[in-house]
């Protein structure tokens, strides 16, 4: 089994910062790509940002400039700091990771943390 704890959702002002943390745990041998989606109301979840193995990253325009993906591979972990916010980016967040474990393997999504920001 493998869990995905998020944390550092909340709410902010328009032009404020949240960073976004997503600790990988249980019966896990190798992470591949770790990311974020997001889901507003009413709307599809989307790709918000990848990091790959390797340290490759990937973001939608709308964040590009704007946010940054980074892991901690000792540490099983993903994080996701996020400034200039703005109302648009009011959504759920989802952390998601690919990886091997000692029965099998997949994607696995976390829970989701609520992002709001006010204009």
């Amino acid at each position: 089994q493998v869990q995905l704890a998020e944390s550092g959702g909340g709410l902010v002002q328009a032009g404020g910062s949240l960073r976004l943390s997503c600790a990988a745990s249980g019966s896990i041998l190798s992470i591949n790509s770790m990311g974020w989606y997001r889901q507003a109301p009413g709307k599809q979840r989307d790709l918000v940002a990848r990091i790959a193995s390797g340290g490759i990253t990937s973001y939608a325009d709308s964040v590009k400039g704007r946010f940054t993906i980074s892991r901690d591979n000792a540490k099983n972990t993903v994080y996701l700091q996020m400034n200039s916010l703005k109302p648009e980016d009011t959504a759920v967040y989802y952390c998601t990771i690919v990886a091997a474990t000692r029965t099998a393997g997949g994607t696995y999504w976390g829970q989701g943390t609520q992002v709001t920001v006010s204009s």
